[in-house]
């Protein structure tokens, strides 16, 4: 008898899984739709397209990517829940639509446990607090400083309502008072603080370190506990606000009523592509930590996370519109 490896053998398990059982009906058998219920070019979108190409692959059917922005995310995320519940749209979960939505919006079409089948968890990032490049703030001491200082309160721009609760959990814990400026997103978002317009923004690394590395914008905290591995030279805001933290999420989902052996063979795809080391370094590259999950772990999560940024919006002084 010949024994494999450990990880010769799991990865063996993996795509065995991946492929349909013989006499069950062929899984994809067309494109898979993935909803990103964001802008192009935002941190979700980035993520997505670095995904899609090897998803394809493993699963044998192209991956193509939806972007549906609009509402915080709700409007394409409430597109893919009325979707046909066959394995052929998937739905993207960030901290955002698969969390603060819940709370934040009163009338929301939709509910990331109700209206959804869990696939599995995806990565994790951090964001960085950026400011323009003519800002007179050399670090986050002196942007507080500068805040507490000023006759107008500072303004924030987000594009979706994880940006706005870092920044207003950060208005929070300083003493200060700012006034929030909504985007479509958080490309848009990050646009008016390069031209000056918007004094700071909570900005993913994908978006924000060509930015910081070009000098037109400055960046002077990390979201994440500790110095991010992409940037260490910029200190984390915990630094200056001991217990500050917040550090945005992926998952992927599928339409309530997707058959469990859909969701099995999907999960095992996904979890051979973040396993492969070269996607690894790639998405390092871009501040994404892949983190492979089962569909019941990602599901518990989601539980979780929903009753953790509730608590986080209520602190910062958020109420549901």
């Amino acid at each position: 008898m010949v024994m494999l490896p450990r990880r010769a053998a799991l990865g063996g398990a993996l795509l065995a899984a991946a492929r349909p059982a013989r006499g069950q009906a062929a899984w994809p058998d067309r494109p898979i739709r993935l909803v990103v219920a964001f802008p192009a070019g935002s941190v979700t979108d980035t993520l997505m397209r670095h995904l899609a190409e090897p998803l394809g692959r493993a699963l044998g059917q192209p991956v193509v990517v939806d972007n549906r922005p609009g509402g915080a995310g709700a409007i394409g995320t409430e597109a893919a829940a009325r979707a046909a519940p066959d394995g052929h749209t998937w739905v993207v979960f960030s901290t955002t639509n698969g969390a603060l939505n819940t709370y934040l919006i009163r009338r929301l079409p939709y509910h990331p446990l109700r209206d959804f089948t869990p696939i599995g968890y995806v990565a994790e990032t951090a964001y960085v607090l950026v400011v323009p490049a003519a800002a007179p703030a050399r670090d986050l001491a002196g942007f507080v400083a500068q805040a507490r200082a000023s006759r107008t309160p500072l303004t924030f721009s987000h594009g979706n309502s994880s940006a706005l609760i870092a920044s207003a959990t950060l208005a929070r814990m300083a003493g200060v008072e700012m006034t929030a400026v909504p985007y479509r997103g958080g490309p848009e978002a990050l646009t008016d603080v390069v031209a000056g317009r918007v004094d700071s923004t909570f900005t993913d690394f994908a978006a924000g370190l060509p930015l910081m590395r070009e000098g037109r914008v400055r960046g002077l905290a990390v979201t994440a506990p500790q110095s991010f591995p992409l940037a260490p030279e910029i200190p984390p805001v915990a630094g200056l606000f001991p217990g500050y933290e917040f550090v945005p999420w992926f998952g992927l989902a599928a339409p309530a009523g997707t058959p469990p052996s859909i969701v099995a063979r999907a999960n095992a795809a996904l979890r051979t592509v973040l396993a492969d080391p070269r996607l690894a370094e790639r998405l390092a590259l871009l501040g994404y930590v892949p983190m492979p999950s089962g569909p019941a772990e990602f599901g518990a999560m989601l539980e979780q996370r929903i009753r953790d940024l509730t608590q986080r919006a209520r602190e910062a002084g958020l109420e549901p519109e």
